[in-house]
């Protein structure tokens, strides 16, 4: 989230809405999804399906472990960019609460920080659920509403069509069509944690700040977010309440 939406970065437009990597400006947003792709990247065996891939990178990272992975997305130019710079992965243009995936044929499904971006989560779910063989494994990630839009009517991202505390997202799960789920949650390391007391208590509120006012990040917040790393944060079932990013693992 920064001042700079609408310019060209790696051949896609940077709108605010999907993350991009190699942009220093937007590195703590794609280091705090890419660090879920990381530790979910293990559980991608067989046959994957990315449920709106965005810029690729994740897709990409998954083909890694994958025999195949088929990345989705509605973006038209999204789709073309994927092709071109990732050719491990097959991308396709698709509805993602009507996937072109035949019922039963997936092993894994992953969509992180896309449902958010819905307005038929149901019916998405249902659907992931649909192309799972019996067995297969949903791997979803999303803000917590608790801590991403606290005391608010609305989610704050207009992008966001409705965020999900953590009970909220179990449920919208149980209801269609996963019967175990574990939660996780994505919390800051130590060394963000230190970075959150250097900017008034929170690097996140420092980066929203600077966008809403439409301006530069202050040179000292530049550098720090153009340092973080994946690694900085850490993935737990402690906490669920406080994370900064809800994580369900649905069978």
């Amino acid at each position: 989230m920064h001042a700079g939406y609408g310019r060209q970065v790696t051949g896609l437009p940077l709108t605010g809405e999907r993350t991009v990597p190699d942009v220093a400006c937007e590195n703590y947003w794609f280091r705090r999804h890419e660090a879920v792709y990381l530790a979910l990247a293990p559980r991608c065996r067989g046959v994957v399906v990315d449920a709106g891939c965005g810029e690729g990178y994740g897709a990409d990272l998954l083909a890694t472990s994958a025999d195949r992975v088929l990345a989705l997305d509605y973006d038209e130019p999204a789709v073309r960019h994927v092709a071109v710079r990732y050719p491990r992965v097959a991308p396709a243009r698709a509805n993602l609460v009507a996937l072109p995936v035949a019922s039963g044929s997936a092993d894994v499904v992953i969509s992180l920080q896309v449902i958010e971006h819905l307005w038929e989560q149901e019916r998405f779910v249902a659907e992931c659920a649909r192309v799972l063989r019996p067995g297969g494994t949903f791997l979803v990630s999303t803000p917590n509403r608790l801590t991403f839009s606290p005391g608010r009517g609305a989610p704050l991202n207009p992008f966001h069509s409705r965020e999900f505390a953590p009970a909220e997202l179990d449920d919208l799960l149980r209801a269609n069509g996963f019967t175990n789920v574990e939660m996780l949650g994505l919390h800051h390391g130590p060394q963000l944690a230190e970075l959150d007391e250097r900017h008034g208590g929170s690097i996140v509120d420092a980066q929203v700040a600077a966008a809403v006012a439409a301006s530069e990040m202050p040179d000292r917040l530049a550098a720090d977010v153009a340092a973080v790393e994946s690694s900085d944060f850490v993935l737990t079932t402690d906490n669920l309440d406080t994370c900064l990013d809800l994580v369900a693992i649905a069978e």
